[in-house]
């Protein structure tokens, strides 16, 4: 029988992050029964996630934004990926004036502490930090999207994005830290569980399976990404966690090789293979060429024999998540970049965009569908005019009309719809942040809208099933892939004009009209049948192999 020894799962290194001071106050040493205890006030707690949110809200991590400057700088990137990082940078630099967030669909709150065994509280620490965020998304132009179910079918928007997930964990010391996330719907939505098997465990086979579900992931979580994948797990839900963890770089520490203990490691190797993978795939920064991720995490865990989970998650474009700490010193909050313009090339636009075709959208429907089927997909548009804006709860509200024999809306046929639903609008602005959401969630109201003659041309970011590819070439459709990102910029510089048309009682899910103002969007399934994300989320033969095993 072997010995007892203990190792932690996951074994982070030192941190070597750098940090702000935020207040020297509501931290007190305690000395007591011959040890120094740090009494932490309330009020910290409170402080600390709700800087954290507004900072997460609204700046980025100097890392992040320095590789979305290298896609700029790299010959091989794709005009498409230019265009997108080039965008997202512009984006950055409206964020980082605190009025606009970065992406409209400002996440479900989490927070991890981990609170050191010297660390004394009052206990109500969930409470405490919950206030905090209620705090960031009442005060600050951010979006409240939880919805508190009253029954088993019906809910209710919170009214102030609570409830925040919060989990505390006992840990050795006398500090108290800290990881603060916002999550948003689309790439909270691409974090998958596979359950595998030890078939999977050797080279060949890996690959294969990872590139078959990569292609799969699509674009609708707003690329390039930081790709997280956990091979193993000591349950499937620890598997999970440790992917999101991963994708926050909150792991990048972990040792490079495992041991007969048993706890986590990153495979580094591994993580070049799969990252040039997904530069070879074809899909790109969202509409075509290499930058589907910027970096990749591979992290090997422990398992069950019977057992092989597979845990698959990204952090989006608004890679949203900030390192916080309470020590003897103070209350510390990690820094992020507040000056991300220095990222930006000394170009002009005109040299960042390339060529462009501008659709003027104060037309009839017909006028437009007959220029937009005049180009091929993957071309770049810069769309002016009217926009009918509707997503998930209007098209429910729409599709009962239809079915009790109403007619379409004439806003619906009259326009092209987006998609998409706002944060608050600052004072002085004409719109809040107001970037698109999943297009696939619309999916199955396509083919009955296209047929009734409304949704001919639909705008929103990600891929479409094939029932919509269908729809569009027998219905005469169209379907713009928009930037996914970039919300504080469209606000700033493409949208001029917002009013609510319909369904006032929904808040951001009522539908609206809006005026657009050289709009980017690009062709993504045309009136022909053409599918641009078709071909390359398509299982194919592996692009690369690395090594070979037992099949």
């Amino acid at each position: 029988m072997p010995e007892f020894s203990y190792a932690d799962l996951l074994p982070t290194g030192p941190d070597d992050t750098e940090y702000r001071l935020l207040s020297s106050a509501g931290v007190t040493a305690a000395p007591a029964l011959g040890r120094d205890f740090l009494e932490v006030d309330p009020g910290a707690l409170t402080l600390l996630t709700s800087s954290a949110m507004r900072d997460i809200a609204h700046l980025l991590r100097p890392a992040h934004l320095q590789q979305l400057r290298s896609i700029l700088d790299d010959p091989e990137a794709s005009p498409n990926d230019k265009f997108v990082a080039g965008d997202l940078l512009r984006n950055a630099c409206i964020a980082a004036g605190g009025v606009l967030p970065m992406c409209q669909d400002t996440g479900t709150a989490i927070v991890m502490g981990k609170r050191g065994q010297q660390v004394l509280t009052d206990g109500r620490d969930d409470e405490h930090i919950a206030r905090g965020v209620y705090d960031a998304y009442t005060t600050l132009n951010l979006r409240y999207s939880q919805l508190a179910p009253l029954t088993m079918w019906d809910e209710r928007n919170t009214g102030s994005n609570l409830p925040a997930q919060v989990e505390v964990y006992a840990t050795g010391g006398s500090e108290y830290k800290f990881l603060f996330m916002a999550k948003g719907g689309g790439s909270a939505n691409k974090s998958f569980l596979y359950q595998e098997t030890k078939a999977v465990l050797n080279p060949e086979r890996m690959l294969a399976f990872l590139e078959e579900k990569l292609r799969s992931l699509g674009t609708s979580a707003c690329p390039p990404y930081h790709l997280a994948i956990v091979i193993g797990g000591t349950s499937a839900e620890f598997a999970l966690k440790t992917a999101k963890y991963a994708s926050a770089k909150y792991l990048d520490t972990l040792p490079a090789a495992g041991s007969a203990s048993g706890h986590g490691f990153r495979d580094r190797e591994l993580e070049q293979q799969v990252l040039e993978l997904t530069r070879r795939v074809g899909i790109g920064a969202q509409f075509g060429g290499k930058y589907f991720c910027h970096d990749v995490r591979v992290i090997r865990l422990p398992r069950h024999g019977a057992s092989c989970p597979v845990a698959i998650a990204v952090s989006c474009s608004a890679d949203r998540q900030a390192l916080g700490k309470i020590t003897r010193d103070g209350v510390f909050l990690e820094q992020l970049e507040a000056n991300p313009a220095q990222y930006l090339p000394d170009t002009t636009d005109d040299e960042l965009d390339g060529d462009v075709i501008r659709v003027d959208l104060a037309r009839p429907m017909s006028e437009i569908r007959a220029e937009l089927s005049r180009y091929p997909i993957k071309t770049r548009l810069a769309l002016t005019g009217p926009m009918v804006v509707a997503r998930d709860i209007a098209h429910a509200k729409i599709a009962e009309r239809l079915a009790a024999g109403e007619p379409m809306p004439d806003y619906l046929r009259d326009h092209a719809v987006y998609y998409a639903g706002p944060a608050k609008t600052p004072e002085g602005y004409a719109s809040g942040s107001f970037g698109p959401t999943t297009a696939g969630r619309m999916d199955s109201y396509v083919d009955q809208f296209q047929a009734a003659g409304g949704s001919l041309v639909m705008l929103a970011k990600g891929n479409r099933s094939a029932a919509v590819t269908q729809a569009c070439q027998q219905h005469g459709g169209f379907y713009l892939g928009s930037i996914g990102g970039a919300a504080a910029r469209l606000a700033q510089d493409c949208i001029t004009k917002v009013e609510v048309l319909e369904y006032p009682e929904l808040g951001m899910e009522a539908v609206w009209r809006i005026e657009v103002r050289d709009f980017p969007a690009f062709v993504v399934v045309d009136d022909k049948g053409n599918d641009f994300f078709a071909d390359v989320t398509a299982p194919k033969q592996p692009l690369l192999t690395i090594g070979s095993g037992p099949s």
